[in-house]
């Protein structure tokens, strides 16, 4: 075939090529959120994990799941509210070679039910106990839990009710008490969604696009977040302020530094109130480092999983007075949650707007 009748194909081809990128980049300009939703599952995919579902308390809980063969001790991920399994894209392939990885989307985030309407926490919580029960039958072993933000909340929930069940916690910017943030979780505005995340980030992380910001603000009450806030009286019953001490697995924190939505006195707070805890710090990162530091925060993770976990306080039992004592300990690798406005929830330390913000820094 000559040149000439090839010509017409070649040309084709090229507009079809830059059809698709016009689309794609068009898809990632006007919605950005979803995009990046779109590209972290897919590179949970591509890294061997398996999609997943159980019934649960207001429909179908979808999670992702991967382990090696021969079986492995269970390590499960919670992302934290407005994000999807996702979240834990740059983190959970790390750990399939050792721990069977399993990855929620949290009920009414993600692909799980209920994706419209007011979204009860109960929902959450008992969506999550219903995963457990699917992919821990008969509770053979127990499972390492680590919570990011609104994860870390439901990860004390159930550890707390299910201490046979839960080898130690993780929880990373997050937990089961009330913080004292005036940040708005649902901005209206650009200036107000600029604000909400320079508060989640390190200052030396890169600026969010305005149209990611604008994103933001589109989805605020839509969204998962917005829906909790529609049923701000299920959350209370699962505040644990003055209960911390129920909570008798060990509890490593996680934080960054330079987290200003729940701070390091948040941290501290609440490491104070657990029976046993310690808090590894992360310079130059924020509320969500499995987002903004994956790199670091994978290898921190790492460094604290392959430590004994913590233990008791001179306080507690002398069955765990054998174990070392509960302890601060330095960043392995490097390095409040806000009062309720009058349409927003008060929650503890696990409700963060920009959990799902694309973009960070290794």
């Amino acid at each position: 075939m000559s040149k000439r009748r090839w010509l017409p194909w070649i040309v084709a081809l090229v507009v079809i090529v830059l059809g698709i990128g016009g689309a794609v980049i068009g898809w990632i300009w006007a919605e950005p959120l979803a995009f990046h939703t779109w590209q972290t599952r897919q590179a949970l995919f591509k890294d061997g994990f398996v999609e997943g579902a159980v019934a649960g308390y207001q429909g179908t809980v979808v999670y992702l799941h991967a382990e090696p063969e021969g079986g492995a001790p269970t390590l499960v991920f919670l992302h934290g509210a407005g994000d999807q399994a996702g979240a834990w894209s740059q983190v959970a392939p790390a750990f399939t070679d050792r721990y069977r990885v399993v990855i929620p989307d949290l009920a009414g985030h993600g692909d799980s039910a209920p994706l419209t309407g007011p979204l009860p926490f109960d929902a959450v919580v008992e969506g999550f106990e219903a995963l457990m029960a699917k992919t821990q039958p008969d509770y053979q072993g127990k499972a390492i839990l680590v919570g990011n933000s609104m994860g870390a909340w439901v990860a004390s929930i159930y550890a707390q009710r299910h201490p046979d069940r839960v080898a130690r916690l993780v929880l990373v910017d997050g937990g089961p008490i009330r913080g004292e943030s005036d940040l708005s979780l649902m901005p209206e505005n650009r200036e107000q969604a600029e604000k909400l995340m320079a508060a989640l980030r390190a200052p030396s992380s890169p600026a969010v696009p305005g149209f990611v910001l604008d994103d933001i603000v589109q989805h605020a009450r839509s969204g998962p977040i917005g829906r909790l806030a529609q049923a701000p009286a299920s959350m209370e019953k699962y505040l644990l302020d003055d209960r911390l001490d129920e909570i008798k697995v060990p509890v490593d924190l996680i934080w960054g530094k330079d987290d200003q939505l729940l701070s390091p006195a948040y941290a501290e707070r609440l490491a104070a109130g657990l029976p046993r805890a310690r808090i590894t710090w992360m310079d130059d990162c924020g509320h969500v480092p499995e987002n903004e530091c994956p790199e670091r925060f994978t290898e921190t993770l790492a460094a604290v999983l392959a430590q004994p976990a913590p233990a008791a306080t001179e306080d507690e039992p002398a069955a765990m007075e054998d174990e070392p004592a509960a302890r601060e300990v330095a960043p392995a690798a490097t390095g409040d949650e806000p009062a309720a406005t009058q349409d927003e929830p008060a929650a503890p330390g696990a409700m963060a707007s920009g959990d799902a913000v694309p973009g960070g820094k290794a």
